[in-house]
């Protein structure tokens, strides 16, 4: 299977029949094997009667059915796990991207890109409720991730398989996947696609997921940076308390020596500094602690720290070094060492042993 399409759907019924004619339109000129995977995350309406009567004339057709709404995170994940293409495509089932795309995207993968991410330069949404905010979140998660793209919440973007074996959905971070799978290591390259304004049914997205976005990169940033090293932030910090803490106590000692009559039990930097060298150690435990679980984490499950993209031996390079001395010894050591003496010993006790049967 060459290529997977990915459309998470969610109380599309007015959408899907143009979607399904757009996709039939659309891919069985790529050239490439295909399958579409779409994942009904819990709709009340009638998609997904819709989508089976679909899939009865549709082959490459296959549809994932979640037991509730789990979000559009986890409705793209459960068809990630399952697509069996080496190209996966998601796209949004309200027709606002375009499958005719999907083609130009598999272009540039063929160029040598992990991932392809769409660009919707020409966006047909409302500028004060979602081009704005747009904008705003993609500069800060550029600037956070270092991964600089212009449109991480376009949901249409070609992904390499391998790519999205090495990264893991939770909350809503689908659309942090280009820096999720640019710290694996994946090459990433941008297209500018096309967008149309929603033909049918409601948005599902709205102003009130900007708090969710930000907690989302404050997850990403930890794991992309420290995931592997907690003790780096947690000890560093709690270093930083500590040591605010000894400098305002050492103020109370000097204030102590300069001005005795200045009680020290009554002076509030004493109880800072003894707040601060307190949440400063226990800083530096938690970081403690948490190096433990990830070293847990890792190791019970035989995860490595780091991502091969390619492994390369040379020729014969299978067998192990062997040095000329080494070979000379195992040649000899192939058959049991023996001398001439045991030789003629063995020699003389078998002809011993044929007299004796023919007596």
């Amino acid at each position: 299977m060459q290529l997977s399409v990915v459309i998470p759907c969610y109380n599309e019924e007015e959408s899907l029949p143009a979607l399904l004619q757009a996709l039939d339109a659309a891919l069985p000129g790529l050239g490439r094997t295909y399958e579409v995977i779409i994942v009904d995350d819990g709709s009340a309406d009638g998609s997904y009667a819709l989508l089976r009567a679909a899939a009865r004339t549709r082959p490459w057709l296959r549809l994932v059915r979640l037991r509730r709404n789990f979000g559009q995170t986890a409705a793209m994940s459960a068809g990630f796990d399952r697509a069996r293409g080496e190209v996966v495509v998601p796209m949004d089932a309200d027709l606002q991207n375009d499958p005719a795309d999907i083609g130009r995207l598999l272009a540039e993968i063929d160029e040598g890109f992990d991932v392809v991410s769409g660009w919707r330069k020409d966006r047909k949404d409302r500028a004060l409720t979602r081009r704005l905010p747009s904008v705003m979140a993609n500069w800060l998660i550029g600037r956070v991730t270092g991964v600089r793209i212009h449109d991480y919440g376009c949901t249409l973007k070609a992904y390499r398989r391998e790519v999205l074996r090495e990264v893991h959905l939770y909350g809503e971070m689908h659309r942090f996947l280009p820096a999720l799978a640019a710290w694996a290591g994946a090459r990433i390259g941008e297209l500018v696609v096309t967008h149309h304004p929603r033909r049918a049914g409601v948005s599902k997205y709205g102003l009130g997921r900007t708090l969710k976005v930000l907690l989302d990169l404050l997850t990403v940033k930890f794991l992309g940076g420290w995931a592997t090293k907690p003790i780096y932030v947690f000890g560093l910090l709690g270093l930083l308390l500590c040591a605010l803490g000894m400098g305002a106590a050492g103020i109370v000692v000097v204030e102590k020596i300069y001005l005795p009559d200045a009680p020290a039990h009554r002076n509030p930097l004493l109880l800072l500094a003894t707040f601060l060298f307190i949440i400063g150690m226990q800083s530096v435990m938690l970081g403690l602690l948490a190096e433990i679980g990830v070293r847990t984490y890792h190791e019970s499950q035989h995860k490595p720290i780091y991502v091969v993209r390619e492994e390369v031996e040379g020729e014969g390079a299978s067998a192990p070094d062997v040095t000329p001395a080494a070979a000379a010894a195992a040649a000899g050591a192939s058959a049991p060492d023996v001398t001439p003496a045991v030789a003629a010993a063995a020699a003389g006790a078998a002809a011993r042993g044929a007299s004796g049967r023919k007596g």
